[in-house]
């Protein structure tokens, strides 16, 4: 019976295989206010640029391993010797920039946290500190960007994050709930 339910269950058309169903029915568009699980959606939206989200879900673990769970006051000290060990490391997404960027946005963030407070307060003023509520019927209709990623996108940049584009950033608010992107016949829609 409980399998013939979730066969019934109408998800989102990119959840699609077992990693991504999980992520879709329990992470994905659930808002998100811990200032670590931020900054790992911001490491992990930034390693995804020019590959598909599934070969970051299937790396996932091993980048909480490798960076230290995403702490962001340890990322910040990694020194030459660590970014050597992490371009090694098979288990991640292994670009030079990327791993860089990942250090640098450390720093950035531990600096947006002091000024704010926390970066969950300076993060989610861009939609006035509640989820949007948006209504699409299908995947395609969904934008890339908005004008509310785009100004995320520019203030990131000018506190010195990179990797962090308007498409990026639209990613970013919806993986972390700032926008619900679900399809509105998606069982998670009204969750």
């Amino acid at each position: 019976m409980k399998a013939a339910a979730a066969k019934n269950i109408v998800r989102c058309a990119w959840a699609s295989n077992e990693l991504s169903i999980a992520y879709h029915d329990k992470e994905w568009g659930v808002p998100q206010h811990d200032d670590r699980v931020l900054f790992e959606f911001l490491i992990l939206e930034g390693a995804q640029a020019g590959l598909s989200w599934d070969t970051i879900l299937r790396k996932r673990e091993n980048y909480r391993a490798a960076f230290n769970g995403f702490d962001p006051k340890k990322v910040a000290k990694y020194d030459a010797k660590k970014k050597q060990q992490l371009l090694a490391d098979e288990g991640i997404i292994r670009n030079r920039l990327k791993i860089e960027s990942a250090v640098n946005n450390a720093n950035a963030f531990i600096a947006v946290q002091k000024e704010f407070g926390s970066f969950d307060r300076y993060i989610w003023q861009y939609v006035g500190g509640k989820p949007r509520m948006n209504k699409w019927k299908s995947r395609d209709r969904l934008p890339a960007s908005t004008e509310e990623s785009e100004a995320m996108s520019k203030d990131l940049k000018r506190r010195g994050f990179n990797f962090v584009g308007s498409t990026i950033c639209y990613a970013f608010m919806q993986a972390t709930g700032m926008v619900n992107d679900h399809a509105v016949e998606c069982f998670r829609y009204h969750r």
